[in-house]
Protein backbone atom coordinates (compact mmCIF):
# COMPACT_ATOMS: atom_id res chain seq x y z
CA UNK A 1 0.00 0.00 0.00
CA UNK A 2 1.14 3.43 -0.91
CA UNK A 3 2.16 5.88 2.05
CA UNK A 4 -0.82 7.86 2.22
CA UNK A 5 -3.87 5.45 2.16
CA UNK A 6 -6.82 8.20 1.91
CA UNK A 7 -5.69 7.96 -1.80
CA UNK A 8 -7.19 4.52 -1.70
CA UNK A 9 -9.56 4.64 0.96
CA UNK A 10 -12.44 7.11 -0.07
CA UNK A 11 -14.35 8.17 3.32
CA UNK A 12 -18.32 8.75 2.96
CA UNK A 13 -19.75 10.97 5.97
CA UNK A 14 -23.10 11.81 7.23
CA UNK A 15 -23.63 15.34 6.80
CA UNK A 16 -26.21 16.44 9.25
CA UNK A 17 -26.72 19.63 7.18
CA UNK A 18 -27.56 17.80 4.14
CA UNK A 19 -29.30 14.79 6.22
CA UNK A 20 -27.45 12.86 3.41
CA UNK A 21 -24.29 10.29 3.04
CA UNK A 22 -21.83 12.22 1.35
CA UNK A 23 -18.29 11.36 -0.25
CA UNK A 24 -15.37 13.08 2.30
CA UNK A 25 -13.64 15.35 0.20
CA UNK A 26 -11.49 18.20 2.15
CA UNK A 27 -10.75 21.84 1.52
CA UNK A 28 -7.07 21.57 1.58
CA UNK A 29 -5.69 17.87 -0.02
CA UNK A 30 -4.49 15.76 2.53
CA UNK A 31 -5.51 18.30 5.29
CA UNK A 32 -7.90 18.16 7.69
CA UNK A 33 -9.61 20.98 9.81
CA UNK A 34 -11.71 19.25 12.75
CA UNK A 35 -13.57 21.37 15.20
CA UNK A 36 -15.32 19.34 18.53
CA UNK A 37 -17.33 21.44 20.94
CA UNK A 38 -15.43 20.62 24.24
CA UNK A 39 -17.15 20.71 27.78
CA UNK A 40 -18.41 23.71 30.34
CA UNK A 41 -16.19 23.14 33.24
CA UNK A 42 -18.33 23.29 35.84
CA UNK A 43 -18.95 20.15 37.21
CA UNK A 44 -17.25 16.05 36.58
CA UNK A 45 -17.27 15.44 32.77
CA UNK A 46 -20.57 13.40 32.39
CA UNK A 47 -20.57 9.78 30.47
CA UNK A 48 -22.35 10.81 27.50
CA UNK A 49 -20.24 13.38 26.81
CA UNK A 50 -17.00 10.94 27.27
CA UNK A 51 -18.99 9.01 24.72
CA UNK A 52 -19.22 11.95 22.16
CA UNK A 53 -15.60 12.93 22.59
CA UNK A 54 -14.43 9.04 22.12
CA UNK A 55 -16.49 8.65 19.01
CA UNK A 56 -14.44 11.94 17.42
CA UNK A 57 -11.13 10.26 19.24
CA UNK A 58 -12.02 7.50 16.96
CA UNK A 59 -12.61 9.38 13.64
CA UNK A 60 -9.51 11.61 14.59
CA UNK A 61 -7.95 8.48 15.30
CA UNK A 62 -8.83 6.67 11.82
CA UNK A 63 -7.93 10.05 10.41
CA UNK A 64 -4.36 9.95 11.17
CA UNK A 65 -4.12 6.21 10.01
CA UNK A 66 -5.18 6.74 6.75
CA UNK A 67 -2.31 9.31 6.69
CA UNK A 68 -4.22 12.59 6.74
CA UNK A 69 -2.40 15.46 8.43
CA UNK A 70 -5.31 16.79 11.26
CA UNK A 71 -5.37 19.84 12.78
CA UNK A 72 -8.08 18.71 15.42
CA UNK A 73 -9.62 21.76 17.82
CA UNK A 74 -11.37 20.79 20.90
CA UNK A 75 -12.30 23.78 23.43
CA UNK A 76 -12.48 24.16 26.61
CA UNK A 77 -15.77 26.63 27.98
CA UNK A 78 -14.59 28.06 30.53
CA UNK A 79 -16.07 31.60 30.84
CA UNK A 80 -19.62 30.48 31.91
CA UNK A 81 -22.10 31.18 30.26
CA UNK A 82 -26.09 30.95 31.65
CA UNK A 83 -28.20 27.45 31.56
CA UNK A 84 -29.03 27.15 28.35
CA UNK A 85 -27.74 30.66 27.19
CA UNK A 86 -30.72 31.81 28.84
CA UNK A 87 -30.91 35.92 29.52
CA UNK A 88 -31.53 35.57 32.65
CA UNK A 89 -30.13 33.26 35.49
CA UNK A 90 -26.65 32.40 37.33
CA UNK A 91 -23.95 31.42 35.55
CA UNK A 92 -23.20 27.86 35.84
CA UNK A 93 -19.27 28.45 36.89
CA UNK A 94 -20.03 31.06 39.26
CA UNK A 95 -23.25 29.34 40.75
CA UNK A 96 -20.64 26.17 41.41
CA UNK A 97 -18.12 28.73 42.86
CA UNK A 98 -20.65 29.96 45.55
CA UNK A 99 -22.21 26.13 46.60
CA UNK A 100 -17.96 25.48 46.69
CA UNK A 101 -16.92 28.78 48.16
CA UNK A 102 -13.67 29.14 45.97
CA UNK A 103 -12.59 31.24 42.98
CA UNK A 104 -14.70 30.65 39.59
CA UNK A 105 -11.40 30.23 38.28
CA UNK A 106 -10.86 27.13 40.97
CA UNK A 107 -13.57 25.27 39.47
CA UNK A 108 -12.27 25.71 35.81
CA UNK A 109 -9.07 24.50 36.47
CA UNK A 110 -10.76 21.74 39.17
CA UNK A 111 -13.35 20.12 36.74
CA UNK A 112 -10.26 20.48 33.76
CA UNK A 113 -7.93 18.49 35.49
CA UNK A 114 -10.92 15.92 36.08
CA UNK A 115 -12.20 16.11 32.23
CA UNK A 116 -8.41 15.09 30.86
CA UNK A 117 -8.02 12.60 33.81
CA UNK A 118 -10.54 10.85 32.25
CA UNK A 119 -9.97 10.84 28.72
CA UNK A 120 -6.45 9.76 29.47
CA UNK A 121 -8.25 7.00 31.87
CA UNK A 122 -10.39 5.92 28.35
CA UNK A 123 -6.88 6.30 26.30
CA UNK A 124 -8.15 9.27 24.25
CA UNK A 125 -5.30 11.30 22.16
CA UNK A 126 -4.90 14.56 22.87
CA UNK A 127 -6.10 17.32 20.54
CA UNK A 128 -3.74 19.54 18.04
CA UNK A 129 -5.55 22.51 20.33
CA UNK A 130 -7.21 22.60 23.06
CA UNK A 131 -8.23 27.04 23.20
CA UNK A 132 -9.98 28.49 26.06
CA UNK A 133 -13.36 30.74 26.02
CA UNK A 134 -11.67 33.11 28.47
CA UNK A 135 -8.12 33.26 26.29
CA UNK A 136 -10.06 34.63 22.93
CA UNK A 137 -12.39 37.42 24.53
CA UNK A 138 -10.50 39.87 22.40
CA UNK A 139 -11.26 37.84 19.38
CA UNK A 140 -14.66 37.38 20.16
CA UNK A 141 -15.28 41.29 20.82
CA UNK A 142 -13.90 41.56 17.12
CA UNK A 143 -16.63 39.54 15.45
CA UNK A 144 -19.59 41.33 17.27
CA UNK A 145 -17.79 44.62 16.02
CA UNK A 146 -18.35 43.42 12.35
CA UNK A 147 -21.31 41.68 12.45
CA UNK A 148 -23.15 45.08 13.83
CA UNK A 149 -21.58 46.68 11.38
CA UNK A 150 -23.14 44.57 8.91
CA UNK A 151 -26.36 45.39 10.41
CA UNK A 152 -27.14 41.99 12.09
CA UNK A 153 -26.74 42.80 16.01
CA UNK A 154 -27.94 45.66 18.06
CA UNK A 155 -26.90 47.22 21.38
CA UNK A 156 -29.73 47.29 24.28
CA UNK A 157 -28.65 48.80 27.97
CA UNK A 158 -25.19 47.27 27.17
CA UNK A 159 -25.97 44.08 26.13
CA UNK A 160 -25.67 42.66 22.40
CA UNK A 161 -28.22 40.45 20.35
CA UNK A 162 -28.22 38.71 17.11
CA UNK A 163 -30.87 39.87 15.02
CA UNK A 164 -32.53 36.65 13.74
CA UNK A 165 -35.60 37.86 11.80
CA UNK A 166 -32.62 40.46 9.91
CA UNK A 167 -30.56 37.25 9.41
CA UNK A 168 -33.51 35.31 8.03
CA UNK A 169 -34.61 38.11 5.32
CA UNK A 170 -31.64 36.88 3.33
CA UNK A 171 -30.23 33.67 5.03
CA UNK A 172 -32.34 30.30 6.63
CA UNK A 173 -32.15 30.05 10.05
CA UNK A 174 -32.78 26.47 10.77
CA UNK A 175 -30.88 25.45 7.75
CA UNK A 176 -29.13 22.72 10.61
CA UNK A 177 -32.09 21.46 12.78
CA UNK A 178 -34.84 22.24 10.03
CA UNK A 179 -36.80 24.26 12.28
CA UNK A 180 -38.48 26.97 10.37
CA UNK A 181 -38.95 30.56 11.83
CA UNK A 182 -42.56 30.82 12.15
CA UNK A 183 -42.84 27.52 14.68
CA UNK A 184 -40.17 29.27 16.30
CA UNK A 185 -41.83 32.59 16.64
CA UNK A 186 -45.41 30.26 17.48
CA UNK A 187 -43.96 28.86 19.97
CA UNK A 188 -42.24 31.37 22.01
CA UNK A 189 -43.58 33.39 24.87
CA UNK A 190 -43.79 36.79 24.35
CA UNK A 191 -41.51 39.15 25.52
CA UNK A 192 -43.22 40.71 28.99
CA UNK A 193 -41.12 43.75 29.17
CA UNK A 194 -38.40 42.81 31.09
CA UNK A 195 -35.85 41.56 28.44
CA UNK A 196 -34.07 44.07 26.19
CA UNK A 197 -34.69 41.75 22.93
CA UNK A 198 -36.42 42.68 19.84
CA UNK A 199 -37.77 39.28 19.17
CA UNK A 200 -37.66 36.29 21.76
CA UNK A 201 -35.05 34.54 18.59
CA UNK A 202 -32.94 37.45 19.35
CA UNK A 203 -29.69 35.45 20.87
CA UNK A 204 -26.91 37.44 23.07
CA UNK A 205 -23.72 37.45 21.16
CA UNK A 206 -22.67 39.74 24.15
CA UNK A 207 -24.05 40.13 28.17
CA UNK A 208 -23.85 43.07 30.06
CA UNK A 209 -22.70 41.57 33.59
CA UNK A 210 -25.26 42.28 36.35
CA UNK A 211 -23.39 44.01 39.15
CA UNK A 212 -23.06 40.31 41.46
CA UNK A 213 -21.45 38.49 38.08
CA UNK A 214 -17.69 37.56 39.02
CA UNK A 215 -16.74 36.79 35.43
CA UNK A 216 -16.88 39.91 33.55
CA UNK A 217 -14.24 41.71 31.14
CA UNK A 218 -14.58 45.11 29.74
CA UNK A 219 -15.87 45.58 26.47
CA UNK A 220 -16.85 48.55 24.24
CA UNK A 221 -20.29 48.06 24.88
CA UNK A 222 -19.91 46.98 28.48
CA UNK A 223 -18.33 45.17 31.27
CA UNK A 224 -19.93 41.84 30.83
CA UNK A 225 -19.09 38.26 28.98
CA UNK A 226 -19.80 36.85 25.68
CA UNK A 227 -22.50 34.58 24.51
CA UNK A 228 -21.81 31.08 24.51
CA UNK A 229 -22.52 30.72 20.94
CA UNK A 230 -20.01 33.05 20.18
CA UNK A 231 -17.32 31.70 21.25
CA UNK A 232 -16.96 28.28 19.31
CA UNK A 233 -17.27 30.55 16.27
CA UNK A 234 -14.52 32.72 17.81
CA UNK A 235 -12.45 29.66 18.55
CA UNK A 236 -13.01 27.40 15.57
CA UNK A 237 -12.54 29.96 12.63
CA UNK A 238 -9.24 31.26 14.60
CA UNK A 239 -7.05 28.24 14.39
CA UNK A 240 -8.98 26.51 11.04
CA UNK A 241 -10.24 29.15 9.17
CA UNK A 242 -13.40 31.32 7.87
CA UNK A 243 -14.28 27.15 6.37
CA UNK A 244 -13.18 24.80 7.46
CA UNK A 245 -13.56 20.49 7.10
CA UNK A 246 -15.50 19.36 10.10
CA UNK A 247 -17.55 20.70 13.07
CA UNK A 248 -18.73 17.76 15.63
CA UNK A 249 -20.43 17.55 18.81
CA UNK A 250 -23.20 15.86 20.70
CA UNK A 251 -26.62 15.85 18.80
CA UNK A 252 -28.19 18.12 21.68
CA UNK A 253 -25.78 20.98 20.16
CA UNK A 254 -27.55 20.95 16.60
CA UNK A 255 -30.04 23.55 17.91
CA UNK A 256 -29.54 26.37 19.13
CA UNK A 257 -25.69 25.93 19.78
CA UNK A 258 -24.86 24.92 16.08
CA UNK A 259 -27.62 26.50 14.38
CA UNK A 260 -26.49 29.74 16.03
CA UNK A 261 -23.13 29.72 14.66
CA UNK A 262 -23.99 29.33 11.12
CA UNK A 263 -25.72 32.51 11.78
CA UNK A 264 -22.67 34.10 13.29
CA UNK A 265 -20.42 32.95 10.58
CA UNK A 266 -22.49 33.90 7.92
CA UNK A 267 -23.28 37.26 9.39
CA UNK A 268 -19.52 38.10 9.86
CA UNK A 269 -17.97 37.08 7.18
CA UNK A 270 -20.86 36.01 4.31
CA UNK A 271 -20.36 32.44 3.82
CA UNK A 272 -21.00 28.96 5.40
CA UNK A 273 -18.55 27.93 7.77
CA UNK A 274 -18.45 24.20 7.72
CA UNK A 275 -18.40 21.89 4.89
CA UNK A 276 -19.23 18.81 7.23
CA UNK A 277 -21.48 18.40 10.47
CA UNK A 278 -21.26 15.69 12.65
CA UNK A 279 -23.17 14.57 15.80
CA UNK A 280 -23.01 11.87 17.96
CA UNK A 281 -25.95 10.47 19.20
CA UNK A 282 -26.69 10.29 23.45
CA UNK A 283 -26.33 7.59 25.75
CA UNK A 284 -28.89 6.29 27.96
CA UNK A 285 -28.81 4.12 31.38
CA UNK A 286 -30.77 1.16 31.86
CA UNK A 287 -33.23 2.58 29.07
CA UNK A 288 -33.80 5.78 30.57
CA UNK A 289 -32.04 9.18 30.05
CA UNK A 290 -29.27 9.70 32.18
CA UNK A 291 -30.14 12.81 34.50
CA UNK A 292 -28.75 14.07 37.45
CA UNK A 293 -31.54 15.25 39.14
CA UNK A 294 -33.06 11.86 38.72
CA UNK A 295 -30.62 10.14 39.99
CA UNK A 296 -30.30 8.17 36.69
CA UNK A 297 -26.56 8.91 36.09
CA UNK A 298 -23.13 7.33 36.62
CA UNK A 299 -20.23 9.17 36.38
CA UNK A 300 -17.02 7.82 34.37
CA UNK A 301 -14.57 6.86 37.19
CA UNK A 302 -17.51 4.79 39.17
CA UNK A 303 -17.37 2.44 36.31
CA UNK A 304 -14.16 1.93 36.23
CA UNK A 305 -13.90 1.17 40.86
CA UNK A 306 -17.39 -0.11 40.57
CA UNK A 307 -18.31 1.97 43.68
CA UNK A 308 -21.90 2.47 42.07
CA UNK A 309 -25.27 0.50 42.44
CA UNK A 310 -25.74 0.52 39.32
CA UNK A 311 -22.84 -1.66 38.36
CA UNK A 312 -22.14 -5.70 40.22
CA UNK A 313 -18.45 -4.60 39.48
CA UNK A 314 -16.10 -2.10 38.33
CA UNK A 315 -14.64 -2.39 34.63
CA UNK A 316 -11.46 -2.26 32.84
CA UNK A 317 -11.70 1.42 30.71
CA UNK A 318 -10.97 -0.47 27.48
CA UNK A 319 -13.79 -2.75 28.23
CA UNK A 320 -16.15 0.61 28.47
CA UNK A 321 -14.19 1.21 25.07
CA UNK A 322 -15.28 -1.78 23.27
CA UNK A 323 -18.41 -1.28 24.49
CA UNK A 324 -19.40 2.41 23.14
CA UNK A 325 -17.26 0.99 20.04
CA UNK A 326 -19.81 -1.87 19.40
CA UNK A 327 -22.79 1.22 18.44
CA UNK A 328 -22.54 3.21 15.89
CA UNK A 329 -21.81 6.53 16.75
CA UNK A 330 -24.98 8.25 15.11
CA UNK A 331 -27.58 5.75 17.06
CA UNK A 332 -28.92 5.41 20.73
CA UNK A 333 -26.57 3.45 22.90
CA UNK A 334 -28.28 1.72 26.20
CA UNK A 335 -25.97 1.55 29.13
CA UNK A 336 -26.34 -1.28 31.34
CA UNK A 337 -24.53 -3.93 34.01
CA UNK A 338 -25.72 -6.83 31.77
CA UNK A 339 -24.83 -4.67 28.27
CA UNK A 340 -21.00 -4.04 29.95
CA UNK A 341 -20.58 -7.94 31.10
CA UNK A 342 -21.37 -8.87 27.64
CA UNK A 343 -19.09 -6.40 25.81
CA UNK A 344 -16.50 -7.63 28.51
CA UNK A 345 -16.62 -11.54 27.08
CA UNK A 346 -16.33 -10.19 23.81
CA UNK A 347 -13.36 -8.11 24.80
CA UNK A 348 -11.50 -10.97 26.31
CA UNK A 349 -12.56 -13.15 23.46
CA UNK A 350 -10.40 -10.72 21.20
CA UNK A 351 -7.54 -9.73 23.16
CA UNK A 352 -7.19 -13.70 23.80
CA UNK A 353 -7.13 -14.25 19.94
CA UNK A 354 -4.37 -11.13 19.95
CA UNK A 355 -2.32 -13.19 22.36
CA UNK A 356 -2.61 -16.34 20.96
CA UNK A 357 -1.98 -14.76 17.11
CA UNK A 358 2.06 -14.00 18.82
CA UNK A 359 2.87 -17.36 18.77
CA UNK A 360 0.96 -18.60 15.14
CA UNK A 361 3.39 -19.70 12.89
CA UNK A 362 3.26 -19.76 9.52
CA UNK A 363 2.52 -23.27 7.10
CA UNK A 364 0.29 -23.07 3.77
CA UNK A 365 -2.12 -20.52 2.99
CA UNK A 366 -5.65 -21.14 4.00
CA UNK A 367 -8.53 -22.50 2.75
CA UNK A 368 -11.08 -20.36 3.19
CA UNK A 369 -9.99 -17.18 4.76
CA UNK A 370 -8.63 -14.37 2.30
CA UNK A 371 -6.66 -11.97 4.79
CA UNK A 372 -6.68 -9.30 1.87
CA UNK A 373 -10.29 -9.42 1.36
CA UNK A 374 -10.77 -9.66 5.09
CA UNK A 375 -8.67 -6.35 5.62
CA UNK A 376 -10.73 -4.74 2.75
CA UNK A 377 -13.53 -5.33 4.41
CA UNK A 378 -12.45 -3.55 7.70
CA UNK A 379 -11.52 -0.31 5.85
CA UNK A 380 -15.08 -0.86 3.90
CA UNK A 381 -16.66 -0.47 7.52
CA UNK A 382 -14.68 2.51 8.69
CA UNK A 383 -15.10 4.16 5.33
CA UNK A 384 -18.82 3.97 5.41
CA UNK A 385 -19.26 7.00 8.17
CA UNK A 386 -17.23 4.66 10.69
CA UNK A 387 -18.88 2.20 10.90
CA UNK A 388 -17.75 0.41 14.00
CA UNK A 389 -20.05 -2.51 15.28
CA UNK A 390 -19.65 -3.95 11.05
CA UNK A 391 -15.58 -3.11 11.59
CA UNK A 392 -15.81 -5.43 15.17
CA UNK A 393 -18.02 -7.97 13.63
CA UNK A 394 -15.12 -8.33 10.77
CA UNK A 395 -12.29 -8.39 13.80
CA UNK A 396 -14.52 -11.14 15.28
CA UNK A 397 -14.35 -13.55 11.75
CA UNK A 398 -10.61 -13.03 12.10
CA UNK A 399 -10.90 -14.22 15.90
CA UNK A 400 -12.77 -17.76 14.94
CA UNK A 401 -9.58 -17.92 11.96
CA UNK A 402 -7.03 -17.65 14.66
CA UNK A 403 -8.61 -20.12 17.47
CA UNK A 404 -8.85 -22.26 13.61
CA UNK A 405 -4.89 -22.10 13.22
CA UNK A 406 -4.66 -22.52 16.58
CA UNK A 407 -6.59 -25.71 17.36
CA UNK A 408 -5.16 -27.38 13.76
CA UNK A 409 -8.06 -27.01 11.92
CA UNK A 410 -6.43 -24.10 9.56
CA UNK A 411 -3.60 -22.76 8.38
CA UNK A 412 -2.10 -19.42 7.24
CA UNK A 413 1.03 -18.48 5.05
CA UNK A 414 3.91 -16.02 6.49
CA UNK A 415 2.45 -12.85 4.07
CA UNK A 416 -0.79 -13.46 5.19
CA UNK A 417 0.28 -13.58 8.96
CA UNK A 418 2.10 -10.65 8.85
CA UNK A 419 -0.87 -9.07 7.01
CA UNK A 420 -3.15 -9.79 9.93
CA UNK A 421 -1.21 -8.96 12.59
CA UNK A 422 -0.18 -5.77 11.42
CA UNK A 423 -4.24 -4.96 10.58
CA UNK A 424 -5.13 -6.38 13.70
CA UNK A 425 -3.16 -3.85 15.32
CA UNK A 426 -3.82 -1.07 13.13
CA UNK A 427 -7.85 -1.34 13.88
CA UNK A 428 -8.17 -2.59 17.50
CA UNK A 429 -5.10 -0.47 18.98
CA UNK A 430 -4.29 2.52 16.59
CA UNK A 431 -8.03 2.95 14.89
CA UNK A 432 -10.61 1.70 18.10
CA UNK A 433 -7.86 2.54 20.68
CA UNK A 434 -8.12 -0.02 22.81
CA UNK A 435 -5.29 -1.23 25.05
CA UNK A 436 -3.74 -4.87 26.10
CA UNK A 437 -1.83 -4.24 28.92
CA UNK A 438 -4.28 -4.94 32.12
CA UNK A 439 -5.52 -7.81 29.66
CA UNK A 440 -2.25 -9.00 28.97
CA UNK A 441 -1.14 -9.24 32.84
CA UNK A 442 -4.39 -11.19 33.85
CA UNK A 443 -4.19 -13.13 30.82
CA UNK A 444 -0.86 -14.34 31.86
CA UNK A 445 -2.41 -15.23 35.17
CA UNK A 446 -5.34 -17.33 34.39
CA UNK A 447 -2.73 -19.02 31.63
CA UNK A 448 -0.75 -20.26 34.90
CA UNK A 449 -3.67 -21.16 36.81
CA UNK A 450 -5.25 -23.19 34.39
CA UNK A 451 -1.76 -24.94 33.86
CA UNK A 452 -1.71 -25.87 37.31
CA UNK A 453 -5.33 -27.46 37.32
CA UNK A 454 -4.37 -29.18 33.71
CA UNK A 455 -1.09 -30.68 35.84
CA UNK A 456 -3.76 -32.06 38.93
CA UNK A 457 -5.85 -33.20 35.99
CA UNK A 458 -3.24 -35.29 34.23
CA UNK A 459 -2.27 -36.69 38.16
CA UNK A 460 -5.56 -37.56 38.82
CA UNK A 461 -5.89 -39.46 35.56
CA UNK A 462 -2.49 -40.57 35.68
CA UNK A 463 -3.63 -42.28 39.15
CA UNK A 464 -6.61 -43.58 37.37
CA UNK A 465 -8.85 -41.35 39.80
CA UNK A 466 -11.26 -40.06 36.77
CA UNK A 467 -13.60 -39.00 39.12
CA UNK A 468 -11.28 -35.98 40.38
CA UNK A 469 -10.14 -35.48 36.56
CA UNK A 470 -13.62 -35.27 34.99
CA UNK A 471 -14.60 -32.78 38.13
CA UNK A 472 -11.76 -30.30 37.30
CA UNK A 473 -12.61 -30.32 33.22
CA UNK A 474 -16.57 -30.00 34.16
CA UNK A 475 -15.95 -27.42 36.81
CA UNK A 476 -13.64 -25.60 34.41
CA UNK A 477 -16.33 -26.01 31.48
CA UNK A 478 -18.87 -23.83 33.93
CA UNK A 479 -16.96 -20.73 34.41
CA UNK A 480 -16.10 -20.77 30.65
CA UNK A 481 -13.11 -22.48 30.52
CA UNK A 482 -12.75 -25.51 28.07
CA UNK A 483 -9.70 -28.04 27.68
CA UNK A 484 -8.79 -29.98 24.73
CA UNK A 485 -7.01 -33.53 24.74
CA UNK A 486 -4.93 -33.75 22.05
CA UNK A 487 -2.02 -35.58 20.88
CA UNK A 488 0.33 -33.12 21.79
CA UNK A 489 -1.10 -32.41 25.66
CA UNK A 490 -4.36 -30.68 26.55
CA UNK A 491 -4.58 -27.02 25.77
CA UNK A 492 -7.83 -24.68 27.24
CA UNK A 493 -9.89 -22.07 24.84
CA UNK A 494 -12.50 -19.68 27.06
CA UNK A 495 -15.73 -18.56 25.89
Amino acid sequence: MSLNLFEQQKISIYNSITGEKEQFKPINEGHIGLYVCGPTVYSNVHLGNVRTFMSFDMIFRYFKHLGYKVRYVRNITDAGHLENDADQGEDRIAKKARLEQIEPMEVVQKYTVDFHNTLNNFNFLPPSIEPTATGHIVEQIEIIKSIIDNGYAYEANGSIYFEVLKYNESNDYGVLSGRKIEDLMHNSRALDGQSDKKNPQDFALWKKAEPQHIMRWPSPWSEGFPGWHLECTAMSTKYLGEQFDIHGGGMDLKFPHHECEIAQAKAWHSHNPVKYWMHANMLTLNGQKMAKSTGNNILPAEILSGDTDKLSKGFAASVVRFFMMQAHYRSILDFSNDALLASEKGFNKLIDALNILKSVTASKASVDFDVTNWQQRCYDAMNDDFNTPILIAELFSAVKYINQINDGTNSIDATSLELLKNTLHNFVFDILGLENLDNASSHDKLSDAVQLLITLRNEARAQKNFALSDQIRDQLSEVGIHLKDGKDGTTFSLD
